[in-house]
């Protein structure tokens, strides 16, 4: 069947590709192996944010009586909490199909592998094969979890994150190997369950990629709920012999030691699906294990577009959906169907958002790249201990820190630890994206009381100014 575009892959970034190609008049087909929404929906961002919030539920329950309200015999039922996650990633799938018929998106489901540009060969899960043809294809294939070589996964005591959103029973001890994103999640998650938790990274801390201050912060934090962290710290080997799981884990200083558990998460970031999807034989360029594409998201063969993990841009849901519109419409503008090229994105005001507790949020420079890029700055924090909504919500953890190039005010960096945090780093991305300088968000007015005013306050405090702290 011969169509205007080809989506390869339905996630956070296929969907919108294919939504978008539609509204601007193609006609489109999407290619799905598995589920529609992708990883993101089904087995990432979405289930383990529900997971996240029945462990912060139970964590409420538990210390309700500081709230002044006594809950008696609280309990966790580890299946239902399993169940609810998955229900939820299911309800979220069947609005993705819903998005597909109300848009006229064709959704062919099975494995797809470009044969020719042009021209893209399905092969459906009774192993049956088709042809379907278009004009543009867009690769939004996704990634996966990575493997190391002494850390091979068996899905049963050395488990990767789809494993660990549907364990059918709760571990008593885990090992979480690398502390990103899915392994502080997870560690979270588990450990206010009840299950002995121990986070072993190979950087010298923890949550690697963000501000150094956001790091201890975490640790501390960590530390104080019962999570062991060990960093500067690698698993060289693994035994599963035994009815638990055996790592042998070696230290900075060349010295080792044996911990026990009965699972280990291996959550060492993510790898790009782009093997056996016919790159190589139609001259599709790639680089480090991925796409390589210009600014609008084409490959070095014209009119086959990538966009989200299997390109090269921050594997981020959010960016995937950005790229993957952009990729649209682009497609639009060739076509004559868009009256221009879509604005190219700034790698460098991309929120990256983590949903452990107390949740990260973070946007631009942090502290040490900002005076690596030669910029002199002014830092400002203000800790949520001084926030009065933060106190009346017994959510006092965490701070705002803000950077600012001294000269012009230039809104550097925002970092952010504490509660709802995800939901107030986007003030930050606005105001950087329409170049607001320190002196426009110190005399915007903040509502009070908020936990968003602590941006203001930590503007204030960079430059001497604050008044609650």
């Amino acid at each position: 069947m011969a169509y205007d575009v080809i989506v390869l892959g339905s996630g956070p970034g296929g969907y919108p590709a294919a939504i978008r190609a539609s509204q601007l008049g193609f006609k489109v087909a999407i290619i799905e192996k598995e589920s529609l929404g992708g990883v993101c929906l089904n087995w990432g961002c979405i289930p383990t944010k529900a997971l996240i919030k029945s462990a912060q539920v139970y964590e409420y329950m538990k210390h309700s009586a500081s709230y002044g309200i006594h809950a008696t015999g609280v309990q966790h039922d580890f299946g239902a909490v399993v169940k609810r996650s998955r229900g939820v990633a299911d309800k979220m799938s069947k609005g993705v199909q819903f998005l597909m018929k109300k848009n006229k998106i064709d959704v062919v489901m099975g494995y797809g592998k470009i044969k020719a540009k042009g021209q893209v060969e399905v092969t459906a899960a009774d192993g049956s094969t088709q042809l379907v043809e278009a004009k543009h294809i867009v690769i939004a294939t996704g990634g996966r979890s990575r493997e190391l070589p002494n850390l091979k996964q068996d899905g049963q005591k050395v488990i990767g994150y789809r494993e660990a959103m549907v364990l059918p029973d709760q571990p008593k001890s885990m090992i979480v190997v690398g502390s990103g994103a899915i392994g502080v999640e997870f560690a979270y998650v588990y450990n206010s369950m009840g299950t002995k938790v121990t986070i072993v990274e190979f950087m010298p801390r923890i949550v690697p990629v963000e501000d150094e201050d956001i790091s201890k912060e975490l640790e501390k934090q960590y530390k104080k709920q019962g999570i062991e962290i060990m960093t500067n710290a690698s698993v060289e080997s693994v035994d599963t012999s035994g009815t638990g799981v055996k790592a042998l884990v070696k230290k900075q200083d060349g010295s080792t030691i044996v911990l026990e558990a009965d699972i280990l998460l291996s959550a060492v970031g993510v790898i790009a699906n782009i093997e056996n999807i016919g790159l190589e034989e139609n001259g599709i360029k790639t680089e480090k294990g991925r796409v390589v594409v210009d600014k609008y998201q084409q490959t070095s063969v014209p009119g086959i577009y990538a966009i989200g993990d299997c390109s090269p841009g921050q594997a981020l849901a959010h960016v995937a959906a950005k790229e993957g519109i952009n990729a649209a419409e682009h497609i639009g503008y060739i076509e004559k169907k868009f009256h221009h090229a879509p604005e190219a994105m700034d790698y460098n005001n991309i929120p990256g958002c983590t949903y452990c507790i107390p949740e990260i949020a973070s946007v631009g420079y942090t502290e040490k790249a900002a005076k690596d890029a030669g910029y002199e700055i002014k830092v400002g924090k203000f800790p949520f201990m001084a926030s009065g909504k933060a106190s009346a919500a017994g959510a006092t953890e965490g701070f705002v820190k803000v950077i600012y190039d001294a000269k012009y005010g230039e809104f550097l960096g925002c970092h952010m630890i504490g509660t709802n945090v995800t939901e107030m780093i986007a003030e930050a991305v606005v105001a950087r994206k329409l170049e607001a300088t320190a002196h426009e968000i110190l005399n915007a007015v903040h509502p009070h009381p908020t936990m968003s005013e602590g941006l203001k306050e930590a503007t204030a405090a960079a430059y001497g100014e604050a008044i609650d702290i």
